[in-house]
């Protein structure tokens, strides 16, 4: 009797610490590698049996590499991809399985995703992309050669090709480019048993599902059924009874950031997307959101550098772009507060010791003024600062500044006090300190509300301009009031 084949086991998904473990293994056996060829060229050149050897071992650590890399879930090939550098990055990619790339390829970042996707011919890509859903297919396009999502779109149906035009047609960051285009739709008029019916016909059902949408004979959105109720009423009740009339919807042309508010308000799994005639044309998912939330953080991190996102292992001259105008911007505004300490060379030349306390009070200001502007720029990309609570937000971070400051300053003036000996040292001190945190606050809230005032990034180098001001306006307040009373 011969017995049946046993199905292939799921590629398992590594928590943090499995996935670094996986990486040093893909890491080790690559060095292993590189380093029995190097051995091997070493040995004269023509010599046939250096050259067997040589080709066996690669085999050898081919095979292990690639059944490691099959092991792994996509989400963690992703993982390792994103931290290696190129030349060994395309090593590892040509390794893993195609029933992987689709997947890989939505799981990396976009500066890792465009290297790949040069990597792969054209036939592989078709093959890759060719089982995509429409959403799916719509994220990765912008990336793919012109000839190969034309290729793909004749693999689809009327209604996937429309979808996809769709999803392609919607700006970046809105709700239109996220959402989902599979969903479970009833109608109202059938009961609960027919539901259940027809779920257990469905092969699987998509991702998050966590409630089915009652729409019309019109595609209008009429309420949504919870999994949860369909399972715990009775067959018999139909539909209009037990669904809820109660429900968050969402515009495709909504920002995504405002979706991710709504769904981390709301504690939502899922949410349906209507258009402006109320004709359900999508959903988004907590998986969406998630993702959104992550790349808005990361965002975030790297504007406050001035920073935008690149690969950790790009040519020196692709990071020489993205760094050095930032950076040659901060040198100006160093040397503009350099200038302004300059202009009071008869000042410290006096008094020596305001050299080694004017760091303190501007160090303490960009402190202030970067607690200020963290703040800010969390309330803005969460909407809770509006025109009616601007002032009021205003005149309490001044205030929460002031009552800080004081009691700082009263520290810092002990310092200058018992280094200098000198009262008036501490008062000029003390003084300075709690004006510069004051600006710093000032500008913590002014550049932020500013930037998204004009369209811009709110985080976009507020630190580099916070800086410019603390140090500067610290210098000239610190040695200004130095040489009005203490000279």
């Amino acid at each position: 009797m011969t017995q049946p084949a046993a199905a292939p086991v799921p590629p398992r998904r590594l928590d943090p610490e499995d996935a670094q473990h996986a990486l040093a293994e893909v890491q080790e056996r690559l060095r292993r590698q590189q380093l029995v060829e190097d051995l091997v060229h070493r040995q004269e050149q023509g010599d046939d049996k250096a050259s067997l050897v040589e080709d066996l071992v690669h085999r050898q650590h081919e095979a292990e590499l690639k059944a490691l890399v099959d092991a792994l879930h996509p989400a963690d090939i992703a993982f390792i991809l994103e931290s290696l550098p190129k030349d060994e990055r395309q090593t590892v990619w040509k390794l893993v399985s195609p029933e992987h790339d689709a997947d890989v390829l939505l799981e990396v970042e976009d500066w890792v995703r465009e290297s790949l996707i040069e990597a792969m011919d054209r036939q592989d890509l078709v093959a890759a992309t060719g089982n995509m859903d429409a959403d799916e297919l719509a994220d990765l396009a912008p990336d793919l050669p012109p000839d190969v999502v034309a290729e793909v779109q004749k693999g689809l149906t009327e209604e996937e090709r429309a979808q996809l035009l769709e999803a392609m047609g919607y700006p970046e960051d809105s709700v239109g480019a996220i959402m989902d285009f599979e969903m479970v739709r009833v109608r109202e008029d059938v009961t609960l048993e027919v539901v259940l019916r027809y779920l257990r016909r469905l092969h699987e059902l998509p991702d998050h599902t966590d409630q089915v949408f009652v729409v019309d004979r019109q595609d209008k959105l009429q309420g949504v059924l919870p999994l949860s109720r369909l399972l715990v009423s009775e067959p018999e009740t139909e539909v209009h009874a037990v669904m809820s009339t109660d429900f968050l919807t969402l515009n495709p042309l909504d920002s995504d950031a405002d979706a991710a508010g709504a769904f981390e308000r709301y504690d939502l799994v899922s949410a349906p997307v209507m258009d402006d005639q109320g004709r359900l044309i999508g959903r988004v998912t907590i998986a969406d959101v998630v993702d959104v939330m992550r790349e808005d953080s990361q965002e975030q991190a790297l504007s406050r550098a001035g920073l935008q996102e690149e690969d950790i292992f790009a040519p020196v001259a692709m990071a020489l772009r993205n760094r050095a105008p930032w950076l040659l911007f901060n040198l100006c505004t160093a040397a503009t507060a350099s200038f302004v300490a300059s202009r009071f060379e008869d000042t410290v030349s006096h008094i020596v010791i305001l050299a080694f306390l004017m760091s303190i009070v501007a160090g303490i200001g960009g402190n202030s003024g970067n607690q200020t502007m963290t703040m800010i720029i969390r309330a803005l990309a969460v909407g809770r600062i509006t025109g009616r609570n601007l002032w009021q937000l205003v005149k309490r971070e001044m205030m929460v500044t002031f009552m800080v400051g004081l009691c700082g300053s009263v520290v810092a003036a002990l310092f200058a006090w018992a280094i200098s000996n000198s009262i008036a040292i501490a008062v000029v001190m003390m003084a300075s300190m709690i004006c510069n945190m004051l600006v710093g606050a000032s500008f913590g809230v002014l550049v932020p509300m500013l930037r998204a005032r004009f369209g811009k990034d709110p985080a976009m180098g507020s630190s580099v301009l916070l800086t410019f001001a603390t140090d500067s306006l610290g210098f000239f307040i610190f040695l200004g009031l130095a040489t009005v009373f203490l000279l």
